[in-house]
């Protein structure tokens, strides 16, 4: 059994990157072809002021720019996530044979939400992408539009593990449970808003790729080691396809992820932590801010500058987010991006033992 659940996840994550491999190549050729990347380049600060700190390092340092590396690289993502998953659930049904059947993970009890979650996140973030590179200049949908849409889609899926899955409490390390009741839904919603606004951390080549794969590795294991098998094997083909956007993604990068990769990979991410936490008897929730460190750290950095500017006149990061800081302070981008990276596993694996006490 032990050895029939590691290949039902390991073929997935496999098959994943694979895919990924396969059709980056074609997303390349359409995303040049039809110059997939903003007419004007502009960036504004956090404050809404110009951002003459980031347009000077992005002209010194950043190997890509705005107007000429394609965004819209988090298609590779979900693409490949949906047609792995998907894939083995067809090919279970066309082929009954156990084999296939065993490799079909696609349940309602632990692969329907975060399958839901990130689709549409990728969809809202594909449609924010489009309008992002109309010659015109649009900066995408409103921010506070995106902001609406994942509140809404979040408070249904709260509602979702509230009143359908029956959770209504989250894990507590070494002191068993805290009820919170319908509590549970504005919890969940302030989360995925958190997640989705660390996604900012896709500003350096792979950077974001290195983050997200670690994070969705250390939740396969966590739900391996939970006997959610198939919330595994989603979570670990996500990693694999992760994994594929990230060999594009190494300096120079092919294309960027941008808001169709980081809006559903942060929603999925919140559903996965919610559903490793009472669930799964575990912690993912309190084990979130660990394993989810750097994406923390970019939110709590950009919360952090835009309040010392308004109550203390002046900065305390020379940009923000923190890992454009350490550009500006002259750190190279490679390095930047590779001790996040070995940030990321360390947290991972502390992230992984709180979640799973007993």
């Amino acid at each position: 059994m032990i050895t029939s659940n590691i290949i039902k996840v390991f073929i997935p994550a496999t098959a994943s990157f694979m895919v990924g491999i396969l059709l980056a190549p074609l997303l390349t050729h359409y995303l040049y072809k039809y110059r997939v990347w903003k007419k004007v380049s502009s960036k504004t600060a956090l404050d809404g002021t110009p951002a003459v700190e980031f347009e000077r390092l992005r002209a010194t340092v950043h190997t890509g720019t705005e107007t000429s590396t394609p965004r819209m690289g988090g298609i590779l993502i979900w693409v490949s996530a949906s047609v792995v998953t998907i894939g083995a659930w067809i090919l279970a049904r066309s082929v009954p044979i156990p084999f296939f059947e065993k490799l079909d993970f696609l349940s309602r009890s632990q692969t329907w939400i975060p399958l839901f979650a990130l689709l549409a996140g990728a969809l809202m973030g594909f449609v924010n992408d489009l309008l992002d590179i109309h010659p015109s200049g649009e900066r995408g949908v409103r921010l506070r539009t995106r902001l609406l849409f994942v509140t809404l889609v979040s408070s249904f899926i709260g509602w979702w593990f509230y009143a359908k899955l029956g959770i209504d409490a989250i894990g507590i390390p070494g002191d068993g449970t805290f009820a919170l009741g319908a509590l549970i839904v504005p919890l969940f919603v302030l989360i995925t808003l958190g997640l989705y606004a660390g996604g900012v951390i896709d500003g350096i080549d792979g950077l974001a790729g290195g983050v997200f794969s670690t994070a969705f590795m250390a939740y396969a294991g966590i739900a391996y080691f939970q006997n959610q098998i198939n919330l595994a094997a989603f979570s670990a083909t996500l990693t694999g396809a992760i994994l594929a956007f990230l060999w594009f993604n190494i300096p120079p990068a092919r294309f960027w992820m941008t808001e169709t990769g980081t809006m559903g990979l942060t929603m999925a991410l919140a559903v996965i932590a919610f559903m490793t936490d009472t669930p799964g008897n575990g912690y993912g929730v309190a084990a979130l801010p660990l394993i989810a460190f750097p994406l923390v750290v970019t939110v709590l950095s950009n919360i952090v500058q835009v309040a010392s500017k308004k109550f203390r006149g002046k900065k305390i990061f020379r940009i923000a987010p923190l890992h454009h800081h350490f550009e500006a302070i002259g750190w190279p981008s490679y390095k930047v991006t590779m001790r996040y990276w070995i940030i990321s596993i360390i947290c991972a694996i502390v992230g992984m033992t709180v979640a799973l006490l007993k």
